[in-house]
């Protein structure tokens, strides 16, 4: 797993920006236009009372804070208002609703290829949205201040997959962990590991029902082979104690 990977170009759009004093070319209160700021920014579109009202493309200058930025969409009393694309000099793109310039819900798509789908806050992924890394891997579900917290499905490009309760980027909560083979894991998890009550039931029919701990069974528990005999007691580190 390796959910917390974070935009490198993660920048917001902030007014203050377009506080300053443009220069305007053929602007009038409603109109078409371009508009050169002091800091080398240059807007070209839709313009209402010297400001970006509508579609408009945003250049800033390399050297600036937003260096190299281009944003072309909807624009709202200065501010990213609506729907647009966002492109920043490494060839990443966020595309989608932006409001007060802020992210809302779009998809940001990173130089690998790599991209998130989803709801944002703050700059970050919040909300429900979909995560999907450059080998395949892919992450479903809830998050919270761009990590997987809450519920969702994590799926390996080998088939394998968890479904269940997230926090912090690792599995902890209530779970499933389905192997390739079509095994399964069904418990409590910490940490990303199997701990607490669980069934492991394995590709050959044989299950395990019991305690664990990091993964192995520790503690009581039943192990039933495929043809039906068993031995319970005490396991540890996945060995049953004498």
């Amino acid at each position: 797993m390796k959910l917390a990977a974070v935009p490198s170009a993660m920048a917001t759009v902030l007014a203050a920006l377009l506080v300053l004093a443009p220069v305007l070319v053929g602007c009038s209160s409603t109109s078409q236009g371009t508009m050169t700021y002091p800091n080398g920014a240059t807007y070209t579109g839709a313009l209402k009372d010297g400001l970006p009202n509508g579609q408009g493309t945003m250049t800033w200058a390399y050297g600036s804070t937003y260096s190299g930025d281009i944003y072309t969409g909807e624009w709202k009393d200065g501010q990213l208002n609506g729907q647009g694309t966002m492109t920043y000099p490494n060839g990443e793109t966020y595309t989608g609703e932006f409001k007060d310039g802020m992210r809302r819900r779009g998809t940001y798509t990173y130089a690998d290829g790599a991209t998130y789908s989803g709801e944002w806050k703050d700059a970050k992924y919040n909300g429900k949205g979909i995560r999907t890394f450059a080998d395949g891997e892919t992450y479903t579900g809830e998050w919270k201040d761009d990590k997987a917290n809450g519920q969702g499905t994590y799926t390996f490009p080998d088939g394998d997959t968890y479904t269940g309760e997230f926090k912090d980027d690792k599995y902890n909560g209530q779970g499933t962990y389905t192997w390739a083979d079509g095994s399964t894991h069904t418990g409590g998890y910490k940490d990303g590991k199997a701990n607490g009550q669980g069934t492991e039931t394995h590709a050959d029919g044989s299950t395990y029902t019991g305690a664990f701990k990091d993964d192995k069974p520790n503690g009581q528990g039943t192990y039933t082979y495929a043809n039906g005999s068993k031995r319970t007691g005490r396991w540890k580190d996945g060995k049953l104690v004498p």
